[in-house]
């Protein structure tokens, strides 16, 4: 379909629908991997990320995954009632609490299904830069025309609210 040969109203049709689309392929593939390995997107990104780098501060995990500190905490303390992490006060310094990885937590990493974002960020670094420019521009228009530029968000693509610490972050205090 040529867009520029369309009538004005179905053009906007035409992007409502694209919209609704990403959201429910963000709803189902939360609901898919919930259902197959129990956790969040947030979640199995988090643990990715303890796997990889073994024995790891809760501040360094949350650096490394774009977080608050207190969102990742939150997660975390979730993660360890599951069994899949173990959190404890490091040896060197007892104000910083150091997670790491349990075998229950391999065995789901080992079983987990690619998340969203990393299919799509695959298929995104394949575009060219001004592609990559374009969708960016288009998607940072949309956030403006939607009224969503003041909500907090974070780099992961889920329709399960990562914490209540958001909240806070949106009311102006600070969750970190």
């Amino acid at each position: 379909m040529e867009e520029k040969n369309l009538p004005e109203r179905e053009i906007s049709d035409n992007v409502l629908i694209a919209i609704r689309k990403i959201i429910q392929a963000i709803d189902l593939n939360s609901k898919k991997l919930v259902k197959q390995v129990g956790l969040t997107g947030p979640q199995l990104v988090i643990l990715q990320e303890i796997s990889r780098l073994g024995t790891v501060s809760v501040g360094e995990v949350a650096k490394n995954v774009s977080l608050s500190q207190g969102t990742v905490t939150g997660i975390l303390e979730r993660m360890e009632k599951r069994g899949v992490v173990v959190r404890q006060r490091s040896n060197q310094d007892k104000r910083r609490v150091m997670v790491r990885i349990t075998e229950s937590g391999n065995k789901i990493l080992n079983n987990s299904p690619p998340i969203i974002q990393e299919r799509f960020l695959g298929k995104f670094s394949q575009l060219e830069g001004w592609e990559k420019s374009m969708i960016l521009s288009a998607l940072q228009r949309l956030v403006f025309m939607m009224d969503a530029k003041t909500l907090v968000a974070e780099p992961y693509l889920s329709a399960i609210p990562i914490e209540e610490t958001r909240k806070k972050t949106v009311a102006g205090t600070s969750s970190s």
